[in-house]
């Protein structure tokens, strides 16, 4: 669970929602530490083979079934996901290359 702003917000209802547009392959949501809301949601997304989006078509397509403050406010397009041996997400993995970058900022 990521609390935002005082607000529970469940990763996989993200997910799961990103699963239902159609250039969506695989997604990840997490959340990295923010000074004013405490967590700021991040989406990893895998396209499907030969797809293109931008992030604010991903943005446009949440705003249509999400309610504002589960809006990602970073969104990534990659080609694979940090795994396990097991075939699991490492999100842990994830979160330390966001906090990396946003401390370079």
């Amino acid at each position: 669970m990521i609390i935002r702003g005082g607000e529970n917000i469940y990763p996989r209802e993200i997910e799961n929602y990103l699963f239902t547009h159609p250039k969506v392959a695989s997604a990840a949501v997490f959340g990295i530490p923010d000074e004013f809301y405490g967590e700021e949601l991040v989406a990893w997304i895998k396209l499907h083979e030969g797809q293109a989006a931008t992030e604010q078509e991903m943005r446009d397509f949440c705003r249509a079934g999400l309610a504002h403050f589960k809006i990602p406010k970073i969104i990534r397009f990659v080609d694979r996901f940090p795994m396990t041996v097991t075939g699991k997400l490492q999100k842990f993995r994830m979160r330390e290359v966001m906090c990396g970058e946003s401390k370079k900022r």
